[in-house]
């Protein structure tokens, strides 16, 4: 597997904690426990996204 270059997993990073923090404070402010499942589960997905696009990378 190779990695992504520095740039490109920063703008991942922030794009990542962009949908976090816009998704929390939309729709799951009075939801503790839902909000700690949301993040888990945005995380996760993004993970296995930059896990697949360092795959593909050539």
């Amino acid at each position: 597997m190779k990695r992504l270059s520095p740039a490109l997993s920063a703008l991942y990073l922030v794009l990542m904690i962009t949908v976090v923090v816009s998704i929390d404070s939309a729709f799951l402010q009075h939801y503790p426990e839902l909000r700690l499942i949301g993040n888990i589960l945005i995380v996760a997905v993004f993970a296995a996204g930059y896990f697949l696009l360092a795959r593909l990378k050539k």
